[in-house]
């Protein structure tokens, strides 16, 4: 977590013009490639980037939520291990998405992401401490299996994913509040699974 100055504020926002600039120069651009465009950095941005692919335009792809929530679950479980480089099998690292529609669904979004960084900043540091952090990370894999079912409802998945973006940002810039925020954003995620499930 010591990056987060560095990969906080102004960095996700950069994480997010570098995602746009391969989304310009390739007409295919593979899940491994947006992987190593987010380098060696903290838990947040593995889960941020996603969730904020999957709550962008691009996330109305039939199957991509899934494959991101899978990524996600993926992430979370090897940070319960107390993994610091993440892996991906190559089924879902070659997986890949539409060059012109990541570059046209990512700028729908950028405004968002600027102004996440500019009201973000450190603070409630329980909420970002490591025992609290795979407390989040339970939650992500929770919130990642609420996925596929809520493909079958327009928009549903994008509740899930607004939570696990809240809980990447938080993590990044030690942000207490939007961890808090992600949290009841989780607990209506997973009334609407249940509301999902039972209708």
């Amino acid at each position: 977590m010591t990056e987060a100055k560095q990969s906080g504020q102004a960095g996700l926002e950069q994480v997010i013009d570098g995602i746009i600039e391969l989304g310009k120069r390739q007409d295919k651009v593979a899940i491994n490639e947006i992987q190593d465009s987010l380098g060696r950095r903290s838990f947040g941005p593995f889960l941020f980037v996603p969730a904020i692919i999957e709550i962008s335009p691009v996330g109305g792809i039939p199957g991509l939520p899934t494959v991101l929530a899978l990524i996600v679950a993926l992430f979370s479980i090897q940070m319960l291990m107390g993994r610091d480089h993440f892996w991906m099998p190559d089924f879902l690292a070659k997986r890949t998405v539409s060059g012109a529609k990541l570059d046209k669904g990512l700028n729908k979004v950028r405004r968002v992401v600027r102004w996440l960084d500019k009201i973000s900043r450190a603070r409630l540091g329980w909420a970002v401490h490591k025992g609290f952090l795979r407390l989040i990370a339970v939650l992500c894999v929770l919130l990642a299996t609420s996925v596929p079912p809520l493909e079958l409802m327009p928009f549903a998945s994008t509740a899930p994913f607004a939570a696990i973006a809240l809980f990447g940002l938080g993590i990044t810039t030690r942000d207490g509040l939007l961890v808090i925020l992600g949290l009841i954003v989780t607990v209506g995620a997973f009334v609407l699974v249940g509301m999902g499930l039972l209708g």
